[in-house]
Order: C-alpha cells, then sequence, then structure tokens
C-alpha cells in the first residue's frame, strides 16, 4: 500500500515505522523539507521525504499525523488531490485543563470531513501515547492492544484495519464518523485520569463478562432487559 504522511511528528514517526517495516511504501510530507527528509532517514526502508501535496497525491492512504486545528487548514489547501482518498485521522482536541477543544461542535475528524468532502475521513490511534504506538507490538499481558476505528466507507475501513494490524493491534469497530467525537472524547478523558490524576483508566471498566451486569438477570416479563 503507498501511504502519504502529512506531518512530522511523534504520531508520524511511531505510527510510519512499523507501516515501512510491514512492507509498505511510505512518503513522509512536510513544509520544512528538512524535518521531512530526516524523519524519512531515521525511520528507513522505504521511507522517502517530500512536501505535504507531493505526499497527499502518493498515498492511497494519507495519514493526518497534524495538531487539532492544523488539520482541517492543510486538508482544505489539499481537497483536490485528496478526493477519493482514505484520510486517517489520529488528533486529540485536548486544550489545557484536558478540555475537549470540540465540545459541542463537530468532531475533529468532522472537521477534517468538511474540509475535504470528497475524502473517505477514519478516525483511529488517537486513544494512546506515541510510545505506545512505538512498542514492537503493543500487546499487553499476552493480549494486543485494541484500536477503535470509526468511518463511513467500508472500503477505507477495510485499509485501515489492516494498518492496525501492521501495528500488531487488533482493530474493533467504532461505527461511522459521527462516533469520532466520543473517541476524541474517551482520550480527552483518559488522558486527565492518567496525567491529572495518576488514575488507572483502564481500571474503569469491568471484565467484558461482568459489563451486562454480574448475573445477567432477567426482569419479572422474562424479556431480558437490565435492570435499572
Amino acid at each position: 500500500m503507498r501511504i502519504g504522511v502529512l506531518g512530522t511528528g511523534n504520531m508520524a514517526d511511531a505510527l510510519a515505522t512499523h507501516w515501512v517495516r510491514s512492507g509498505h511504501e511510505v512518503m513522509i510530507g512536510g513544509r520544512d523539507a528538512l524535518k521531512a527528509e530526516r524523519l524519512a532517514t531515521r525511520i528507513g526502508g522505504s521511507a522517502k521525504p517530500a512536501g505535504l501535496r507531493a505526499a497527499a497525491e502518493y498515498g492511497q492512504v494519507v495519514l493526518a499525523a497534524l495538531p487539532f486545528g492544523a488539520g482541517a487548514d492543510v486538508a482544505r489547501e489539499l481537497h483536490a488531490v485528496l478526493e477519493g482518498k482514505v484520510l486517517l485521522d489520529c488528533s486529540n482536541p485536548v486544550g489545557p485543563g484536558f478540555r475537549l477543544l470540540t465540545e459541542g461542535g463537530p468532531s475533529a475528524a468532522q472537521h477534517l470531513a468538511a474540509a475535504a468532502p470528497g475524502a473517505h475521513v477514519v478516525k483511529a490511534f488517537n486513544l494512546c501515547h506515541e510510545d505506545v504506538w512505538r512498542m514492537r507490538p503493543p500487546v499487553f499481558d499476552g493480549r494486543p492492544l485494541a484500536v477503535p476505528v470509526c468511518g463511513d466507507d467500508e472500503a477505507a475501513l477495510a485499509r485501515v484495519r489492516e494498518l492496525v494490524r501492521d501495528v500488531g493491534c487488533e482493530p474493533v469497530a467504532g461505527g461511522g464518523l459521527e462516533r469520532a467525537g466520543l473517541l476524541e472524547a474517551t482520550a480527552a478523558l483518559f488522558i486527565s485520569l492518567w496525567v491529572g490524576e495518576g488514575a488507572d483508566a483502564q481500571a474503569i471498566a469491568p471484565p467484558l463478562a461482568y459489563a451486562a451486569g454480574p448475573g445477567h438477570q432477567q426482569t419479572e416479563g422474562g424479556t431480558g432487559a437490565l435492570r435499572g
């Protein structure tokens, strides 16, 4: 698969490194040619440097590894070359005080979709620190990390699921793009717990067997509905 990467930061580095190792052809695009060249050299293999437009033109999948706000601006600038492509958004619109910057409005992923209406936007890879994505692979207690994926186009989702597996993770269906805001809100909550409180965010969810209650008891009417 040909992958264009928009950005030269830590997420671009972490994810593109996995994809090069998995045999994909990767072009690193940045406004700063020197930064793009340095990152492509560090990743090695098939990675090569370019400008933002060239990377967008090159990729069948285009990773927007850009801060919230900047991503939509770049997508708007490149909307013509992004037509028909998979545009993968890994951003988190989280501001000071762990505040969700999109609260009450469209998600960051929906901002990208509005900026490049011909692209197939998919949300993924936003719930973990970049150093987790650098792991080879991200496996904890013998269980691969699960990555929720949100999008509306099945072919685009299939490509992103492949890229999730190439990182060593398991893709999980997160629903349509309208649910991307839930992933972004989850990231804001998790970051506030992990970083702000030093709490184990994983501990807030019970094991799957208890997710519907410890007994799965039926109501008096025998419908099997959950009790309040």
